[in-house]
Parts: C-alpha cells; structure tokens; sequence
C-alpha cells in the first residue's frame, strides 16, 4: 500500500503524506488492497492544512498529498479500494471524492462560523474566542466533580502561569492571556467535531483575531509533550502555560487522592509528569515544584473540605478579590460558620494534610524521574539518593547531583568512600538499634587516642564545609572532590581503630566520628540509598 501510494503520488509530481497509525488501519481492512487517487475542488485549500487532513482521514480513511514545491497541500487523496473494479475504480474514487468534498464543505462551515461572534454575544465587546471562552464559563462544563468546571480550571491555570512566567524568561501578561484562552477552543465547532485539534484551532481563530504570536502559539503548545515522541515547546509564553496546565491537573487529581494506580492511569498522571520533567530538563530550567504544588493542593483541600461553606467561602473569596472586603475576610466567615477554634483547627489541619500531598507528588516525580533517566544510561538508585535528602524539588538541580555523583562514583575514591560510609551506616544502624540511643552529638577531641581517628576527624573537618560551600555554589563536581579526600582517612581508620573499644566514653565518641562520615556524604547524596 505505501509504496502503490508513493509511486501515484511521485506520478503526479507530489508527495505522499505518510501516517503510520492510518497506514496499519487500513492494511487490516482490506484483503486485496488497489490504491486510487481522487480529487476535490481547489477551494477547499483555504481551510487549514490539518483539518484537511484530519476530515479525509476520520471520514474516509484517506491519505493526503502535498506539493513537494510549497510544502503545501494538493487538492488531492489517496484512497485504498478492496476491489480490483472493471471500471479502473472511477465509481469508488467519484463515490469517495462526494463524502469528502461533503464533509470538506462542513469543516469549512465550522472554520467560517469559529471565527465570527457568537449570536448570545453578539452585542459585547468581546472578540470571537473571549466569547468562546464566555460560553466555556456560562456553561459550567464540568472538568471533574470533585475539581469544578473547565472556567474555574482556566483561572487556576491562569494563576499559576502568573507565578511561573517570571522565573521561565516569560512576560507575565502574555502567560496569563495564553492561559486565559488555552480552552476556549473546547467550545469551538471544529473542536466538537474533531476534539484531536484541540490547541491547534485555538492557536489558528487567536492568531485570527490578532493576539500576539507568543500567545497564540502558547495556546496549541500548552498541551505539549503528549508523548514521548512529541516536541517540546521552547518559547518562554508556551513554557509557563504549558508547565501550568500540567502542574494543576497533578494537584488537583493529588489533592482527591485519584492518582495512578498499577497499570491505571486513567486521567494520564504519568504523561503529564513525564511532560514536566521533559520540560524543565530540555529547556535547561531552574524551577522549585513545591511552592506551585502546595499553593494548589491546599486551596483544593479547603475547597474539599468547606463543602457545606462553599458557597459562603466563594462569595466571600470574590469579595475579597473585588477590592469590597479586606484580606482574610473569607476566614473571618470561617469562624463565624466553625467557630474560632474549630477554624483554626481546620486551616492547621488543612496544612498538614496538603504538606503530605506535596511530599506523595514529589515522590511520583522521583519515580518519574527515574524512568526518564533510566532511558537515557542513568542509575535509578542515583535518583533515589538525591531525592533521598529532602526538599529536592528543582528537577534540573537532581539531575546535575545525579550526573556528577554517578561520575564520583565512577572513580576509585568514590567506590571506596561508597564502600566505606556504607559500612559506617550499617555499624551505626546496628548499635543505635541495640542502645537506642542517636550518636549525633560532637566528636570529643580529647577522646580521640589514635593517631587515624584523629586524622578522620580532621578530614572530615576540613570536607564538610568545603563541600558545603560548593553544594551551595551548586558545584557538585566540586562537592564530590572534596569527599574524596576523605577515602584514605576512612580506609585508614577501619584498618587501624577498633570502634567497639572497651571504654564506653571512646566507643561512643567512635561512633558519633561515625555519624560525621555520614554527615559529610549528605552533603551530596544519602549514600545509603546506593546500590553496590
């Protein structure tokens, strides 16, 4: 069939344009496949490329071609009969080329009427896809039950591509315009007939009604990576918006505690991590998760948790945000609904619960993370011991300690110092198990008797506040350099020092030069959690 169509194609002076899924689509619904060409009026050239596409290949499961000069479409399909017909297939292609150009004809219809005013709006001030976006909110289209309609979802977005855009290079008004119009196509008539061109309409009837490039494109590019093989959008508008949409459905989904579970992921959780993480790792960018995800979830946990107050709290919120009230009005009708106490348990509370949520949702990232790394030569187990310290949630700063302590690693210190913190970890594991007791206070000087223990305790001395200080420079390469000089102390002190000495005060004192050992790796990694 490809190659039948390649050559018809190459006859007409054109080029096929080729779609794998179509392809095997059409090789199992026929037996004895015979490829046609057909045509359609010229006119219908002026609708965009891809609705084009998109109506010849769901209506008629029919290939389009493209004029290899322009890169533009031909006015013509490829059709794959099942039938060798006497007649050279002229009824079946004149059969097929009447249900295209009559479904062609509807596309143009819904391209032609999404760009005019809508007749409820037609008396506002509002440009075609404001009105869209209008009727998105009029209608309360639900997104889900628990998380509100597709207009309260457009003013999280909006909000988040606010807070986002400044620390991606993106002005902060175009962020939130994209955002605003980032659904409105949803609406749309071309949308509700093939709701696969969701964002690419919205970019075309934006760009239609003279919105500044950077925000038409962030409309279609909001939605990107869809998967593993899509782009990644680039421009600082679409990476805001982009990151904001992603960012609220794994909040929102987060907070009513609907996450993937096995092989289920329904609202495509996983996807929309994986397009975070692709995201800031192929842009190169520096962006902290947890304010944006805790700000989210804990404004879903008060929203879940106010059922009965709901309505009061929204009202009180929009009074609030008119400028009518004061700040903190809202919890002033909390207290008056609760009473004081009951309502100060219940924003602690509130807290408490969406601090785990965000904790639960920078673990899936991890996860995430780890899969993402995995594919691309990385050890899992690297990942875990980065996340492993707390409060990593800048994705571009764990892959940089991941590369540079898989590097370490690498090295002959670094397998000795893995080696030799390992074993303090397990010693100290052991003993705090038998004694109960933490050996985390100071190492005593004056109790350090041999001359290895007190070569350690210098060492580590001197490597932890240089690699501090270069943690803090976000120099990993030059935080692991400085553990090296720990290996030799550490190999010396296991050969020559006897931990469990038989004086108490020494053996404790031993232990807790143990707990600076894995002090100091912290620094970097929680060796622990690395394999080998």
């Amino acid at each position: 069939i490809l190659h039948a169509a390649r050559d018809q194609a190459l006859a007409l002076g054109l080029e096929l344009v080729e779609d794998e899924a179509l392809l095997e689509e059409v090789a199992g619904l026929v037996e004895w496949p015979v490829v046609l060409t057909g045509t359609f009026e010229r006119e219908f050239l002026d609708i965009p490329p891809e609705v084009i596409r998109t109506t010849i290949r769901v209506n008629q499961k029919c290939f389009v071609l493209r004029d290899p000069k322009t890169g533009g479409l031909a006015n013509r399909f490829v059709l794959v009969a099942n039938i060798e017909a006497s007649d050279d297939g002229k009824a079946i292609v004149a059969g097929n080329g009447r249900v295209i150009r009559a479904r062609l004809s509807d596309a143009r219809h819904f391209w032609e009427t999404d760009r005019k005013a809508l007749p409820a709006y037609r008396d506002t001030d509002l440009k075609p896809l404001d009105q869209r976006l209008k009727k998105l909110r009029d209608q309360n289209i639900v997104f889900h039950e628990k998380l509100g309609t597709q207009g309260e979802r457009v003013d999280r977005i909006r909000e988040l591509a606010r807070g986002i855009a400044p620390l991606v290079g993106a002005d902060t008004e175009k962020a939130a315009r994209a955002a605003e119009l980032a659904k409105a196509d949803l609406v749309s008539e071309m949308v509700g007939e093939f709701p696969e061109l969701q964002g690419l309409m919205g970019r075309y009837y934006a760009t239609a009604q003279g919105e500044d490039a950077s925000v038409a494109a962030a409309v279609e590019d909001h939605y990107k990576p869809v998967g593993p093989n899509d782009r990644v959008p680039t421009d600082p508008v679409a990476i805001a918006v982009a990151l904001a949409d992603k960012l609220d459905t794994l909040t929102g989904f987060w907070a009513i505690d609907e996450k993937p579970t096995g092989s289920k992921d329904p609202y495509a959780l996983r996807r929309a991590a994986l397009g975070v993480i692709r995201i800031a790792l192929d842009n190169r960018l520096r962006l902290p998760l947890t304010p944006f995800m805790a700000a989210n979830i804990a404004d879903h946990n008060v929203e879940l948790r106010m059922a009965d107050a709901k309505e009061v709290l929204v009202s009180a919120r929009k009074l609030e945000e008119a400028g009518i009230t004061k700040r903190g009005f809202g919890v002033d009708v909390l207290e008056k609904i609760l009473g004081e106490k009951a309502a100060a348990e219940f924003a602690r509370t509130s807290a408490q619960a969406a601090w785990e949520r965000v904790q639960d949702l920078l673990a899936f990232f991890a996860d995430r993370l780890k899969v993402q790394l995995r594919e691309q030569g990385a050890r899992h187990d690297l990942v875990d011991a980065v996340f492993a310290l707390g409060g990593q949630d800048d994705l571009l700063l764990v892959v940089r300690r991941v590369e540079a302590l898989g590097a370490f690693l690498d090295t002959d210190d670094g397998k000795n110092l893995l080696a030799g913190s390992k074993r303090a970890a397990n010693i100290l594991r052991d003993e705090e198990k038998k004694s109960g007791t933490k050996f985390d206070g100071a190492v005593d000087a004056a109790l350090l008797k041999e001359p290895e223990e007190k070569a350690l305790a210098a060492a580590i001395d001197a490597a932890m506040p240089e690699a501090s200080a270069a943690v803090g420079r976000e120099d990993f390469a030059g935080a692991m350099a400085a553990l090296a000089g720990l290996r030799a102390p550490v190999d010396a002190f296991f050969d020559k020092v006897r931990v469990n000495d038989a004086d108490p005060a020494v053996r404790a004192n031993r232990l807790k030069l143990l707990n600076r050992i894995r002090e100091a790796t912290l620094a970097v990694a929680d060796f622990s959690k690395v394999g080998g």
